[in-house]
């Protein structure tokens, strides 16, 4: 099955601020997710599959190393700044961390602490500050604190299909 390349993905605007509860819900539920999804792997699946650059290890330890920006983004919009914190589109920390040293339980643990932070800053979030807009610096696209919440659920769903993938790879599903 053909996949689109996270950076050919496009992200036009969610206009329905009602939607956030359940995006919420699909941001707290991703580390359940992972759990469910890692239950079939063995700990030693670890390496990358063929032309793959990461591990499922790496690929998790991936969404890790993003939340910080995913939470400052966040903090971003809710003080109404023009534009967004830039990304390191290269992912050097996800290259450098050793993430493949790690459990899959405490990695998928990790996750689960950072992505409680950014739940629960989501569901903080004013009627005000859910109309505040600013720009994402790749895209070039106004966001709100809803298009954030699709955007990161989006790129979970991303990386859990390319551990799916990694997993057939592996004879795992």
């Amino acid at each position: 099955m053909k996949r689109t390349k996270w950076f050919d993905r496009q992200f036009p605007r969610i206009h329905d601020n009602g939607l956030m509860p359940g995006l919420i819900e699909r941001l707290e539920g991703t580390p359940a997710r992972l759990l469910n999804k890692l239950r079939i792997a063995p700990e030693f699946v670890s390496q990358s599959g063929s032309g793959h650059p990461w591990s499922l290890k790496k690929e998790i330890g991936h969404l890790i190393d993003l939340e910080p920006l995913w939470y400052e983004r966040l903090n971003e919009i809710r003080r109404g700044e023009k534009e967004l914190l830039a990304a390191d589109l290269t992912n050097r920390k996800t290259f450098e961390t050793a993430h493949d040293a790690s459990s899959f339980e405490n990695l998928v643990e990790d996750f689960s602490v950072e992505r409680s932070k950014l739940v629960s800053l989501f569901r903080g979030l004013t009627e005000e500050e859910m109309e505040n807009i600013s720009v994402h610096p790749r895209l070039k696209t106004n966001m709100r604190a809803i298009d954030l919440a699709w955007f990161v659920a989006e790129h979970d769903d991303h990386h859990l299909a390319q551990m799916q993938l990694l997993m057939e790879e592996a004879g795992l599903s």
